[in-house]
């Protein structure tokens, strides 16, 4: 197939890599105009940019895609297919409707639950113990398109939202080169998605990583671990921000050591109130539970286990974190 190949972050760079190796001619790729990054401001290609440029693919950067100038850039590139994976804008109808077998998405998570910006992160912070990826034929709305492929991902106890994308990125890869044969085959009968079983996938705001204390130990392990490369989870201790890193649910009855502040009556413990110091771990009182701090990140300093961040910041039973 002719293909129109339209991404922007790591998560579409090895479908792009799997088209090409399975033979397809990639007429163009499409994606964001390059930003400036770090502490210099230094512009940056996106990754599906880099990717295209290292195999001397066209690269097509348009501020608006729905723009008449950008559509008829588009079409001037006869493609068979746009395939989508992350592009990060919406596409007109015009732009949908333009090649002889529409535009295909990839999309992170089993549709039709998690339709929206943040599928993987919110499928961990939600506590789901499966997802996946679909291969949708897009329409006007947000994720709404016929599904024609899927395959599911089992999430694991310590998945993070990091480690989870690498898994979902790999099985896109395969499944859209999958796709592309049978619809060149006509093998694919699309099934439309039941909206009683639509979930939104909210896009992830800063906000969101300030610690609740009052939640519970094992909601607050899973928005840990789903938040854990950005915006991260962090709490305040000692007047400054401290990111927590890796973390484990735990009963209350968990914490015996001598010390523990649980000898007396739980109840009278407010949420975010340490209640045990141990080598390589403290425990934080929550609304249910307890949740046992491994790793950590001080306002300015590098990720540590706790072991060692003890030894520079001292942490008492007793103490609040805010």
């Amino acid at each position: 197939m002719r293909v129109v190949f339209m991404g922007t972050p790591g998560f579409a760079v090895g479908a792009l890599e799997a088209i090409l190796q399975a033979g397809h001619q990639v007429a163009a790729v499409v994606t964001q105009p390059d930003k400036p990054k770090g502490r210099g401001k230094e512009i940056r290609m996106t990754p599906v940019k880099a990717c295209a440029v290292s195999h001397g693919i066209t690269v097509f950067q348009p501020v608006k895609v729905k723009e008449q100038e950008a559509v008829e850039t588009l079409r001037g590139y006869n493609a068979d297919i746009f395939v989508v994976a992350a592009f990060g804008q919406l596409l007109s109808e015009e732009i949908l409707s333009m090649p002889r077998y529409g535009c295909v998405n990839i999309h992170a998570s089993l549709l039709p639950k998690y339709r929206g910006a943040g599928p993987i992160q919110w499928a961990i912070i939600n506590g789901e113990e499966k997802t996946g990826v679909t291969i949708m034929q897009m329409d006007k709305g947000l994720d709404t398109g016929d599904m024609l492929l899927k395959e599911e991902v089992r999430i694991e106890p310590k998945e993070t939202g990091d480690s989870l994308h690498d898994k979902l990125a790999a099985v896109g890869a395969g499944l859209i080169v999958e796709a592309l044969a049978k619809l060149e085959r006509g093998e694919l009968t699309p099934e439309k998605q039941k909206e009683e079983e639509t979930c939104y996938a909210k896009r992830l705001q800063k906000s969101m990583g300030r610690i609740d204390w009052q939640q519970s130990a094992k909601r607050l392990d899973c928005l840990i671990r789903g938040l854990i490369s950005w915006p991260g989870a962090y709490t305040v201790l000692h007047g400054k921000n401290l990111k927590i890193w890796e973390v484990e649910a735990v009963e209350e009855s968990e914490s015996t050591a001598q010390g523990s502040m649980l000898q007396t009556d739980s109840d009278q413990i407010l949420p975010g109130t340490v209640v045990n110091v141990e080598r390589e771990a403290f425990y934080v009182k929550t609304g249910e539970g307890l949740l046992k701090i491994l790793a950590v990140q001080p306002e300015g300093k590098k990720r540590m286990p706790v072991r060692e961040f003890l030894l520079g910041y001292p942490v008492k039973a007793g103490e609040q974190l805010q």
